[in-house]
C-alpha cells in the first residue's frame, strides 16, 4: 500500500483533493474510510512540519470529511443491528466485510460517538465549516453546540419530573439577588448611604432560612457586592451549591467605598446535580459595562443572558422587583 507522502507526490494537488473527496463519498466500508482518515492525519503533519499551510488545511478538510463519513457508516451500522430501527430501504445494498468491533477497525469509543455527532449536523451548515479557515475547530463547535442544546432540554425535563414527583413547583435555574445586610463602619457618617434605607434587609441567617425551590438539577446566579463576596460564596454553600464562576458588572458611575470606591458587583454561579455550562464559543464575556438604574436594580441584560443559556428550563427570580416575562418571580415587590 502506498504511504500518504507517496500519494501526495504522485498526484496534482487540486486533483489529489478531490480525488480522495470523491473517494470518501463513493467508500462504504469503514476500514476503507479509515484509510483514507488515517493517510490525511499523515498529511497533515507532513505539511504542518513543511509549514505549508494551504496544503495543511486541504489535508485537514480530507480528514473532516472522512470523519463525517465514518460517523454516517457507524450510525448505519448501529441501526442494522437486531434491534436497531434502520428500515430496509434506508440499508446499502452492497455487502462490506467490515470488522464487527471498535477496536478491530481501530476506533476507539469516543472516536466513534464524536465521528457520528459531526455526521448528525445538517449538510450545509457541515459544509460551511469544513471549508473555513479552522475546519476542525468550526466543525467541533457546532458539535459541541448541539450537545450542549440536548443537555438544556434534558435539564428541563428532569426540573419538571421533579417537580411533579413533589407536588410543588422547582426550577432549574434560579437568578436571585437578596437584600443584603451591610453594617457601615461609621453609623453616623454611613448610616445615610446603607440598604436600609431603600429597602428591608435580611442578614445572611434570614436569607439562608429561605430556601429556594431548587430541582436536584439547578444552576444559580446570586449577585453580591464586593464587601459580601465572601458572604455569598458561604449563601451558596448553605443553599447546596458549588461555586462555580463569576459575572462582573462594571458601573460606568463611580460610588462610594472603603478601600476602593465601589463600581463593579458581582453576580456568582453556582450548581448542584448535573447542569450543562455554556458551550465552547458561546461563553458571554465575563465583564458586562451597563449603567446604573436605580438603587440596587440589576440590567436586564443579565436576565436576557440567562434566558439565551437555558431557554427551555423553569426558571424563578428571587426578591424580584418586577415582573419578568416567561420567569416566575417571588418578592415583597413584585406581584
Amino acid at each position: 500500500m502506498s504511504t500518504a507522502i507517496e500519494i501526495v507526490h504522485a498526484m496534482p494537488p487540486m486533483l489529489r483533493y478531490d480525488a480522495m473527496c470523491l473517494a470518501i463519498e463513493a467508500a462504504y466500508s469503514i476500514d476503507e474510510i479509515k484509510e483514507i482518515h488515517d493517510q490525511a492525519l499523515a498529511m497533515e503533519a507532513y505539511f504542518r512540519q513543511a509549514k505549508n499551510r494551504e496544503n495543511e488545511r486541504k489535508a485537514e478538510r480530507i480528514r473532516v470529511r472522512a470523519e463525517r463519513r465514518s460517523g454516517e457508516l457507524l450510525a448505519a451500522r448501529e441501526m442494522a443491528k437486531p434491534g436497531g430501527d434502520m428500515r430496509p430501504e434506508h440499508r446499502s445494498s452492497r455487502k462490506t466485510d467490515a470488522p464487527e468491533t471498535l477496536k478491530e477497525l481501530g476506533i476507539n469509543k469516543n472516536q466513534s460517538t464524536h465521528w457520528q455527532q459531526v455526521a448528525a449536523v445538517p449538510s450545509a451548515v457541515f459544509e460551511r465549516a469544513v471549508e473555513s479557515a479552522k475546519p476542525t475547530v468550526a466543525v467541533n463547535a457546532i458539535v459541541k453546540r448541539k450537545r450542549r442544546a440536548v443537555r438544556e432540554l434534558g435539564l428541563a425535563e428532569r426540573t419538571r419530573r421533579a417537580a411533579a414527583q413533589l407536588g410543588s413547583k422547582l426550577y432549574g435555574v434560579i437568578y436571585a439577588d437578596p437584600p443584603w445586610r451591610f453594617k457601615p463602619y461609621a453609623e453616623e457618617t454611613g448610616s445615610d448611604r446603607a440598604a436600609d434605607n431603600h429597602y428591608p434587609t435580611l442578614t445572611i441567617d434570614d436569607i439562608a432560612d429561605i430556601e429556594p425551590p431548587a430541582a436536584p438539577d439547578c444552576v444559580l446566579f446570586l449577585w453580591v457586592t464586593i464587601p459580601m463576596l465572601e458572604l455569598g460564596i458561604k449563601l451558596l454553600q448553605r443553599w447546596g451549591f458549588a461555586y462555580k464562576s463569576a459575572c462582573v458588572w462594571a458601573k460606568p458611575q463611580i460610588g462610594t467605598g472603603y478601600w476602593f470606591r465601589n463600581q463593579v458587583e458581582l453576580l456568582l454561579v453556582g450548581t448542584r446535580g448535573n447542569v450543562p455550562a455554556p458551550a465552547s464559543g458561546d461563553q458571554p464575556p465575563q465583564i458586562q459595562t451597563l449603567d446604573r438604574a436605580r438603587h440596587s436594580a440589576k440590567p436586564d441584560a443579565f436576565a436576557v443572558m440567562i434566558e439565551a443559556l437555558y431557554p427551555n428550563v423553569p426558571k424563578l427570580e428571587m426578591f424580584a422587583r418586577t415582573e419578568r416575562i416567561g420567569w416566575d418571580v417571588w418578592g415583597n415587590e413584585a406581584s
